[in-house]
């Protein structure tokens, strides 16, 4: 992965927890209760009957652990690993959810174990000054790497090109939905959903490995 996207996304992330503390805007979204109907289509990925028996996730680009609290929350029990490139975000993570037996939070560019799920949320939103095709083939590394450490299933989320032109935003990328779904589809599995339908300008993908 280019070093200078690395480099610039983590300046970014760390400028935003800096300015707005371990709250939605500090991970940039508008409020928590999109944040959290995020969260909700990024769980179906994982099976019913494994929400209530336990599973492993690694929450790539974790932020301050938001995910986290959610699933707490819903009284998941989940073995979480979480990493981000911010320090800044690492450091509020580690604040808000002091470490246990099943949770793990690093600062890195990509995995160090691997688990059941991998899921990623907002991390491709925001490409400042990139050129597109360079920030999608960060993307696609990004994904390469999310297979690689999940067994069962990864899902993202993106900004959709279907969004409306006068809300749309130049240093924003804005991802092609059937794009996303013919990559997943030919390069990782038979089983993809495409998740369109949930209000937000956006779209997820939740892509299952063949047991």
């Amino acid at each position: 992965m280019s070093k200078d996207i690395l480099q610039g996304v983590a300046d970014y992330y760390s400028s935003r927890i800096r300015t707005h503390g371990a709250t939605p805007e500090g991970v940039d979204w508008n409020g928590s209760a999109s944040q959290q109907q995020r969260f909700a289509q990024l769980l179906k990925l994982v099976p019913v009957e494994e929400q209530r028996a336990g599973f492993s996730l690694i929450d790539v680009g974790c932020g301050y652990g938001a995910l986290l609290t959610w699933m707490r929350e819903q009284g998941l029990p989940v073995d979480y690993h979480g990493y981000d490139l911010s320090e800044q975000m690492i450091a509020a993570a580690r604040q808000q959810h002091p470490a246990d037996d099943a949770v793990r939070f690093e600062v890195a560019e990509s995995a160090s174990r691997q688990a059941d799920y991998a899921v990623a949320s907002g991390i491709f939103n925001v490409c400042q000054n990139t050129a597109r095709d360079t920030w999608e083939r960060y993307i696609a590394d990004v994904l390469r790497a999310m297979d690689a450490c999940s067994r069962k299933g990864f899902a993202f989320n993106c900004l959709t090109s279907y969004s409306d032109p006068p809300f749309m935003r130049d240093y924003l990328y804005y991802g092609d939905p059937c794009f996303y779904f013919d990559l997943c589809k030919r390069t990782y599995s038979r089983e993809v959903a495409l998740l369109h339908d949930y209000g937000l300008y956006e779209f997820t993908l939740l892509v299952r490995k063949s047991s």
